[in-house]
């Protein structure tokens, strides 16, 4: 079955799913004339209808809808109205991806994926920048990422996996946080968030060097300053004990004390070690060590 151009589309349209069909062809160009998806100001219209049978009332429901939505089913009721979506994929389309698609300036979903679309991906598909779902992936397009895709910053799922793509992949804080998954297959795409440079990338790595450079310096600097400081503060307590009499009893008054201490400590500690490993022999020997110890502690 081919999806046949045609100039009467409904204008009220705003979801277009015919995937997992066996449609071929070419994308009609017409599909750009999608007034709905296209201008704003629209009327949105109540989600809620009566049911109706010769003209008997009989109450009201809500239009829900199963769409694929970032790879899962999801089921929009309430909100539908809002949802404006064209999705293609799992067909046998064949050709380029008209330039007129990307005039529907308020779509948020297009998904042809799983087709044997060729060419390149149009220029001009940034300013569809309302754009939150884009999916090409498992196609035949070749060429680059657009450039013009950096303008895309609401699109939160991209996924252009297994084309014949090549180039660098645009910057963008959206298009380098997508997983590495979503370009793979193209084995001539390079740059974030591939693990794959591009031509010219290890050039720029020069100023990464001399940046490595620098911290080594500041570094050196860091321990020359410590160094400078530690000198200064130990010449100056130096000549405040030289210059201040008592300051300089007070602190070898203070130095003997905690040497006494230290050596009362090492020499109990030894002689609990050598009591252990001969307890008949340093028993005695022990108790005078420690009374000469605790003596000469106390005499300080």
């Amino acid at each position: 079955m081919v999806i046949k151009p045609t100039k009467a589309v409904d204008q009220h349209l705003k979801i277009l799913d015919l995937s997992i069909n066996k449609l071929q062809g070419a994308i009609p160009p017409c599909l750009g004339n999608l007034t709905s998806m296209v201008q704003d100001g629209l009327e949105v219209r109540e989600n809620v209808h009566n049911l109706e049978s010769a003209d008997v009332f009989l109450g009201t429901y809500v239009d829900r809808s199963m769409i694929k939505w970032q790879g899962s089913e999801c089921e929009f009721g309430s909100t539908i109205e809002l949802v404006k979506i064209i999705n293609l994929s799992s067909n046998n389309l064949t050709g380029k991806i008209p330039d007129e698609l990307t005039d529907l300036h308020k779509l948020i979903a297009l998904n042809l994926s799983m087709n044997t679309l060729v060419g390149e991906i149009p220029s001009n598909i940034g300013q569809m920048k309302e754009l939150l779902i884009l999916d090409l992936s498992r196609n035949n397009l070749r060429g680059g990422l657009p450039s013009s895709m950096s303008q895309m910053t609401l699109l939160n799922y991209l996924d252009v996996s297994y084309n014949s793509l090549s180039g660098r992949i645009p910057s963008s804080t959206q298009l380098q946080s997508f997983d590495p998954s979503r370009y793979t297959g193209n084995a001539g795409l390079c740059g974030l968030p591939l693990p794959k440079y591009c031509p010219g990338d290890k050039e720029l790595e020069g100023p990464t060097v001399a940046s490595e450079n620098m911290d080594d310096g500041e570094e050196r600097w860091f321990y020359i300053g410590g160094a400078t400081g530690f000198v200064t503060g130990f010449w100056m307590v130096c000549i405040a004990l030289i210059v201040n009499r008592r300051g300089r009893h007070a602190f070898f008054h203070v130095m003997n004390s905690l040497e006494n201490w230290v050596y009362v400590k090492v020499m109990v500690f030894i002689a609990k070690v050598r009591r252990v490993s001969h307890p008949k022999f340093y028993g005695y020997k022990y108790g005078i060590v420690k009374c000469n110890a605790l003596l000469s502690f106390k005499s300080v």
